[in-house]
């Protein structure tokens, strides 16, 4: 299912604010690693070779950097997705943000091949019949699309991604998470339920949240 590294490129969003964390998101340590080395493992896991995009500090030890483009700069998830998709030289794009450190590898492999196959221009996941926007695969040919979304002063992401497929015709896929789980295309490799796995590190709660399901899982030994 992978996909070769000519066919795709993967970004980890890291431009947040950090407002309601207080500090620099990408560098809070969970189990002991960076939340910016999580989202990084978690990419190259899926056979891809991950870059940084709009990142607010130096991340450049861990995997190299796209900055803002100077019409991008500054304008959330929306902006650094256009600055990512700006610099990429494949058709899809993943984008996985740096505070979402439970998402399994085996998640992004399958939106990309699922991606390739229907050639949809935006392919993301519904859980609990609430569309997730990230992770999301993106066909770069959308860059013009989400653009103008950025600058009409609705920044809405998702909004930006519906809207964008419909003017490229392309369908935007929402995969319903419980049938990849149950139908056994995606697996977590520390077994942990569906449901744990879109949790945003966004507060000093959510940390100790996530702190406490690592330390009640282990990985899964593979057969």
């Amino acid at each position: 299912m992978s996909l070769s590294l000519r066919e795709a490129q993967a970004f980890v969003l890291a431009g947040g604010r950090s407002s309601r964390m207080g500090q620099e998101k990408a560098l809070i340590e969970l189990a002991g690693r960076p939340l910016i080395r999580h989202a990084l493992e978690i990419l190259r896991a899926a056979g891809l070779e991950p870059r940084v995009a709009g990142a607010r500090s130096d991340l450049s030890p861990f995997a190299p950097l796209i900055a803002d483009s100077p019409q991008h700069s500054g304008l959330g998830p929306l902006g650094g997705i256009c600055s990512a998709l700006s610099a990429a030289t494949t058709r899809f794009a993943a984008f996985l943000p740096v505070d979402l450190p439970m998402l399994p590898a085996g998640l992004i492999e399958y939106l990309l091949h699922h991606a390739t196959v229907t050639a949809s221009a935006f392919t993301v996941v519904s859980a609990a019949a609430f569309t997730q926007t990230f992770p999301a695969v993106i066909d770069r040919a959308a860059l013009p699309c989400l653009e103008s979304s950025l600058h009409s002063g609705d920044r809405n992401t998702l909004k930006a991604f519906r809207s964008a497929a419909s003017a490229l015709k392309q369908p935007f896929t929402a995969l319903p998470l419980e049938v990849l789980v149950q139908s056994g295309q995606v697996r977590h490799p520390r077994g942990m339920h569906p449901v744990r796995w879109f949790l945003n590190i966004n507060t000093p709660s959510d940390l100790k949240a996530a702190e406490a399901l690592f330390a009640a899982s282990a990985p899964i030994p593979v057969k």
